[in-house]
């Protein structure tokens, strides 16, 4: 089975969020839900010399994420209706609307926050890496949108070669825990997974 997945670089990406407002559109989704969220993640202080100079450690950067299609997906494992398997043509991580109950399980058990409860709908929904746009050799909506090209789409193996294997960075948790199919060129002045100097900026803005 092939495996599918995104490439993120942060010395490129300017939080400007078009690939944000495209997946909403692109899936219609309402105010609350989204399927990809930039966090903006910063943190520092500044200090005062005896001399009264001041020095700083301040630091800001943006992390655009949607779902990684793990390797080792924990909304699969946990899902108590067997509703969410992965597609073998490309990897991705697909949810099947008759069988899924809306009981959050999935939820709760992404370390991403990927799958959400739409209450309209009594249902879970995701992203399916645009299932249908590279089936038809195009590239997902979020990867198009970006006027920086900070996104990049396909082969993880692919990218991984172009781009190395980090995805180890805040504030995304730990990539052992789920094997995501994500590498991420990080943003200057990064801070690693479970980095405790920081903090999430826009936490209103994550649907």
């Amino acid at each position: 089975m092939a495996q599918y997945g995104f490439h993120f670089n942060g010395q490129r990406c300017t939080g400007c969020k078009t690939c944000v407002l495209a997946c909403k559109d692109k899936n219609n989704l309402p105010n609350d839900i989204a399927f990809r969220n930039v966090y903006e993640y910063g943190g520092g202080t500044w200090t005062q010399a005896a001399d009264g100079t001041w020095t700083t450690d301040a630091f800001t950067y943006h992390v655009s994420v949607a779902c990684n299609h793990c390797g080792m997906p924990a909304c699969l494992e946990k899902c108590p209706q067997e509703a969410i398997s992965k597609d073998p043509d490309t990897g991705a991580v697909v949810r099947d609307h008759d069988k899924c109950i809306g009981c959050g399980t999935c939820t709760l058990a992404c370390p991403y926050g990927a799958p959400k409860v739409d209450a309209e709908q009594g249902k879970s929904v995701k992203c399916d890496m645009c299932l249908d746009r590279v089936k038809e050799g195009k590239m997902p909506i979020c990867v198009e949108s970006c006027p920086l090209r900070a996104l990049d789409f396909g082969e993880i193996d692919e990218l991984r070669a172009k781009y190395g294997d980090e995805a180890a960075i805040a504030p995304l948790p730990d990539p052992s825990e789920t094997m995501p199919s994500l590498v991420v060129t990080a943003p200057a002045n990064a801070k690693p997974s479970g980095d405790g100097d920081g903090a999430v900026m826009n936490e209103r803005e994550i649907a």
